[in-house]
């Protein structure tokens, strides 16, 4: 089982996605867990999630180590299939309990309630990708593999 969670080959497509995906997730996980980049830190966060968003407990840790730490393990290439499923999850509830309701497109014009779901859908995208390719090229994963 391990060597099926860690096999990729020295893919280069592999290897971008799991970059963008990672440095795009980094400066988020960082809001939630650390409170950079204008977020509200751990404490704020889990407050959100499970007074306004009502998740249990359990499931907003798991948002907030799913983006920081899945970010890092992304960039990485580390644990590639655990990190993209997390961050594909996330995208899935984020879409489900706040997103769905403003529609598919952005708030590009600031004329919506909120913003829409096409930005999540193309994160599904790239961690559905990472979990059938693996980390690819210049990953922990295929170092690991290797041996």
């Amino acid at each position: 089982m391990w060597n099926a969670l860690i096999r990729t080959e020295n893919d280069l497509a592999a290897l971008v996605l799991r970059l963008f995906l990672g440095v795009v997730f980094f400066p988020h996980g960082a809001q939630k867990l650390l409170g950079w980049f204008g977020g509200h830190g751990f404490a704020g966060t889990m407050n959100y999630l499970t007074s306004a968003q009502g998740l249990p407990w359990l499931i907003a840790l798991l948002v907030i180590v799913a983006e920081f730490f899945g970010a890092l393990a992304l960039i990485a290439g580390f644990l590639t299939r655990v990190a993209a499923f997390g961050i594909g999850a996330v995208m899935v509830g984020a879409i489900a309990m706040v997103h769905w309701q403003h529609g598919f497109f952005m708030n590009w014009s600031g004329q919506q309630a909120g913003e829409g779901f096409e930005f999540h859908l193309l994160a599904i995208g790239m961690a559905i990708a990472l979990m059938i390719r693996g980390g690819g090229a210049a990953s922990v994963d295929r170092a690991l593999a290797r041996k």
